[in-house]
């Protein structure tokens, strides 16, 4: 049976993935955020995780606005890293996992998802620039990206969110195969992009949205696009991708062990780590 160990919610961040290649993790403005991952990737490493199931949104670089789904299944032996605008980050293509794919597509179809099936994807900053925080290359993991909609109305609820997670931890402990894996959300935290609210950051809401998400997260699926939007920032709504990770871990309620809470915003987004056994 396949074994889930845990799940990780992390920010993504282009900036994240600038300050690794020019070798910032050292600078004080970022040696707090780069610290705060050495105990998850110890974790991993120590629970030989052999798989990452990744929740994500693409930032129009696999995706466009012509073609745009409310969710999507990469299953592909390998995926390249996207060129965002100036050349894609001298890092290998990503080892998928194609049977664990095929096995989570016909899951979520029996729970009535209906997920676009990519069997070719290229993967942007909403997977690769937290990838490397927790594993070097050469990749010691394969992935498997569900692409989640947060973008171009109308955007899946937080509560069909932690729903499909849900479908995909039992995916997971059904898989017959005996793989190790981990979920990993990416997104958030509270930030704002354009318009006179540029540069807005809600650190209150975010270790309060951490609260919850280990707590309650009945009551982040409550809540509305508006809501998340109110309290982080427009494109704070990318918070309700964590809830997928959560659903994964359903079953367990509460029984975790954290391996790590951390919280940094001293910049233009609040970068936020959650990681935990089962």
């Amino acid at each position: 049976m396949g074994i889930l160990i845990g799940g990780i919610g992390s920010s993504h961040a282009p900036s994240i993935a600038h300050a690794a290649d020019a070798e910032h993790q050292q600078r004080p403005e970022w040696k707090p955020f780069f610290d705060a991952y050495a105990p998850v990737r110890a974790w991993l490493a120590e629970q030989q995780v052999q798989t990452l199931v990744v929740f994500y949104n693409d930032h129009l670089n696999h995706f466009q606005f012509g073609a745009y789904p409310t969710f999507a299944l990469g299953i592909d032996d390998s995926m390249p890293v996207a060129d965002e605008g100036s050349g894609p980050r001298p890092l290998p293509p990503v080892p998928g996992d194609v049977e664990l794919g095929w096995h989570l597509a016909e899951h979520l179809l029996r729970d009535e998802f209906d997920p676009t099936i990519c069997q070719a994807m290229q993967l942007d900053h909403g997977v690769m620039s937290v990838l490397p925080l927790l594993t070097e290359p050469p990749w010691r993991v394969r992935v498997v990206p569900i692409f989640v909609n947060v973008l171009r109305e109308p955007l899946p609820t937080p509560a069909r969110c932690y729903r499909l997670g849900r479908s995909v931890g039992r995916a997971i402990r059904t898989w017959p195969q005996d793989t190790r894996v981990a979920v990993l959300a990416t997104g958030g935290l509270s930030h704002q992009l354009h318009g006179p609210d540029f540069g807005l950051t809600n650190p209150q809401w975010d270790q309060r949205f951490m609260d919850l998400l280990e707590q309650t997260p009945q009551a982040l699926c409550q809540a509305s696009h508006e809501d998340y939007m109110f309290r982080g920032g427009v494109e704070s709504v990318e918070m309700m991708i964590w809830l997928a990770m959560r659903g994964a871990l359903d079953e367990h309620g509460e029984n975790f062990t954290r391996i790590q809470r951390h919280y940094w915003a001293p910049m233009l987004t609040g970068y936020g780590l959650l990681a935990l056994a089962v």
